[in-house]
């Protein structure tokens, strides 16, 4: 979440000046120490009863925690600042700037958001027009279609002599081409327009699954324990167009169906407040850590905020192929191509059975930190008969951790990765080094 607040920092401000540990504030107010480290680093939005609760422990009118119209529009300057640091901007001034000039102010404020937008539609068209195979199969339809249409013109002007015959089959060839190619050029202009937009095309049987399950944040109510519908029902109901999504999301669904079971939304949480461990919370449940990240990653939004969520999820098969996304705003999952080789993800293949926390650094503008666990499990039943096949998973949450410490830098695919120097870069990047 990006930080447009600055309710945490006064919250920080107030208990330190009350000489209260995070952890004391945070029994007060009934949440989490982490959570609340969180809200002080301003990446929680809060509100309603959670901010008079507070209030209340810190003794202070709610309106004094409360945010305003310019502290919002300082934190944006503030963000603004950070992106850019290597200009050198004042930033021991900005309260003072925003005060005197708020015009000025949130012109520099609304123009940083501008270009972030124009930079997530740049990296976005660059990944599709680099790696989506119906971008490329509609742009060689252009060209062979130019090309059929150069050959004909061609042979019209060279050919001195004609017989009328085939002067009026290739007129009738080029008329012919023209209308596909303009044809063409619609569909690829249309592409093009539809990939600039937050919602994209469902071009794919898993572009289908991953918009319905999307649209419900992966969290499938009718499944959990006590649930009013079968995973037929659900199927019946999710407006998939083709056979090959319904079997995805047949498969997808009756895998939550049973983790659902295993693992009840109120007993995984009484045991997520210790702590986020899956291989320990799966061994507590008696199922393997990647049962557990998939079942962390469906949680209502709401109840993973209060965990020190939200949990982003991604799995791939043996081949290193993604199967399954549940990405977070902060850290974007590739919808074409491959994944950045560096991410726990895949170097669990390579350790099969092994759990894997690594702490990461994305390498995008906003530069965020996450906490990744990331676990390789064979599929189905063993048999001394045949190699075990492989699934990987990795849960991922926003780190409320800022040190450097033992953190990886890595980035979301190589084509929008400003990772200078990498050694698992595949091609170039279109995006300049970072400072």
């Amino acid at each position: 979440m990006a930080r447009s607040t600055l309710t945490g920092s006064r919250i920080r401000e107030r208990r330190m000046m009350r000489g209260l540990r995070q952890a004391d504030l945070a029994r007060q107010a009934g949440i989490s120490a982490s959570y609340l480290n969180l809200i002080e680093h301003n990446r929680r939005r809060i509100g309603g009863k959670l901010l008079l609760d507070l209030a209340s422990a810190l003794d202070v009118e709610p309106s004094l925690l409360a945010e305003g119209a310019e502290a919002a529009l300082i934190a944006a300057l503030r963000e603004a600042a950070a992106d850019r640091i290597e200009t050198g901007a004042e930033t021991d001034a900005v309260e003072e700037f925003a005060g005197r000039f708020p015009g000025w102010a949130a012109l520099a404020a609304a123009q940083h958001r501008t270009i972030a937008d124009l930079e997530r539609t740049v990296e976005a068209l660059t990944d599709r027009l680099a790696h989506d195979p119906h971008l490329a199969a509609a742009l060689h339809e252009v060209l062979s279609t130019v090309t059929a249409i150069r050959s004909t013109a061609s042979i019209l002007v060279e050919t001195k002599e004609i017989e009328p015959e085939w002067r009026e089959r290739f007129h009738r060839n080029i008329n012919e081409d023209a209308r596909r190619l303009a044809e063409g050029a619609q569909r690829l202009v249309s592409d093009l327009d539809a990939g600039r937009q937050q919602d994209a095309t469902l071009d794919t049987p898993q572009d289908e699954v991953e918009a319905f399950l999307s649209a419900r944040q992966y969290h499938v109510a009718e499944l959990e324990r006590g649930g009013t519908a079968t995973v037929e029902q659900v199927l019946a109901g999710a407006g998939l167009t083709s056979d090959a999504a319904r079997a995805m999301a047949g498969r997808i669904l009756a895998r939550y169906a049973e983790d659902a079971a295993r693992l009840p939304v109120a007993a995984v949480v009484e045991a997520a407040t210790r702590g986020i461990d899956p291989a320990a919370l799966g061994a507590r449940f008696g199922v393997g850590p990647g049962a557990m990240m998939r079942r962390l990653a469906s949680l209502p939004e709401g109840v993973a905020t209060q965990l020190g969520g939200p949990f982003g999820l991604v799995a791939c098969d043996a081949s290193g192929t993604i199967t399954y996304r549940r990405p977070l705003s902060a850290f974007p999952l590739p919808r074409f191509g491959a994944a950045c080789p560096l991410w726990p993800l895949f170097q669990s293949l390579s350790r099969p059975m092994m759990p894997l926390r690594q702490r990461l650094r994305l390498a995008s503008r906003t530069e965020g930190r996450f906490v990744t666990h990331a676990i390789s499990e064979p599929v189905g039943l063993l048999s001394a008969e045949r190699a075990p096949l492989f699934e990987a998973h990795m849960l991922f949450v926003p780190d409320p951790d800022e040190s450097d410490t033992g953190v990886q830098r890595v980035g979301v695919t190589c084509r929008i990765c400003p990772k200078a120097d990498c050694r698992g870069r595949r091609e170039p990047s279109i995006m300049a080094e970072i400072a």
